[in-house]
């Protein structure tokens, strides 16, 4: 009896409803279904997926291009010094100089001056680069101690006439003053000279035993001066900033 009234209480407990019943509940409205998101959302996917498969396949098909680090003035040629390569995507549009034609280049003129940093194109270079009108180019031959230490084509320079102590000093007097009225020595010849070529050398640190060949772009009325001191070789070039 004992036992039965114990079942009978647990069963009890047990009974009591633990959740409100379902009628208890709010009643949920239906779900709205919106398929033009859903058309939109497959869209994007499927033009994500497109471009990616572009990028893809445009850089899988590259090549090897000339670029360009330092300036080169009009008439300068590609060095070394003054190129590097790039890659970038093939483009049959675009005459783009290949790096594997790069000691070909180094025999073109720069038809016109090309800035740093710029991819340059085949239609850049030619066999002979015009000068500007009202500039002309004249040739130097300079001893060490006649021009700066690092000059390169592209560098800005102020031509001077500078005497020559131990070989005009010693005429006479008369010639000694003509040479004076002529142009005298430490004299400005040319202020804003444009260096278009310089002969590369193995290092700088090292002293040539041979004169350093360089071309410099002045205005027409300042070649005259300028080739006569050359001729002489009365000139000295200063490294000074561009205008």
């Amino acid at each position: 009896m004992k036992i039965q009234e114990r079942s009978g209480t647990a069963h009890g407990r047990s009974a009591a409803p633990a959740q409100p019943s379902v009628g208890d509940r709010l009643p949920t409205p239906p779900r709205e279904r919106k398929p033009a998101l859903a058309a939109l959302a497959v869209l994007l996917i499927l033009v994500g997926a497109l471009g990616a498969t572009m990028l893809v396949l445009q850089a899988g098909d590259r090549i090897e291009v000339v670029k360009v680090t330092a300036d080169i003035p009009a008439g300068g040629s590609v060095s070394d010094s003054n190129v590097t390569s790039v890659m970038v995507a093939k483009d049959s549009g675009i005459h783009y100089v290949e790096w594997s034609q790069l000691s070909a280049l180094k025999k073109l003129k720069a038809v016109n001056a090309i800035p740093a940093g710029v991819v340059p194109v085949g239609e850049m270079f030619g066999d002979e680069a015009g000068v500007a009108a009202g500039k002309a180019t004249v040739g130097l031959s300079l001893k060490a101690g006649q021009y700066p230490t690092g000059l390169k084509a592209g560098d800005t320079v102020a031509a001077y006439r500078v005497g020559d102590d131990t070989g005009s000093g010693s005429n006479s007097g008369s010639s000694g003053s003509s040479s004076s009225s002529s142009g005298g020595s430490n004299t400005l010849i040319a202020e804003q000279a444009r260096v278009t070529f310089v002969q590369e050398t193995q290092s700088d640190s090292l002293v040539s035993s041979t004169n350093l060949p360089v071309t410099l772009t002045v205005d027409s009325d300042k070649a005259a001066a300028l080739a006569q001191a050359a001729s002489n070789s009365q000139v000295a070039l200063v490294l000074v900033s561009s205008k």
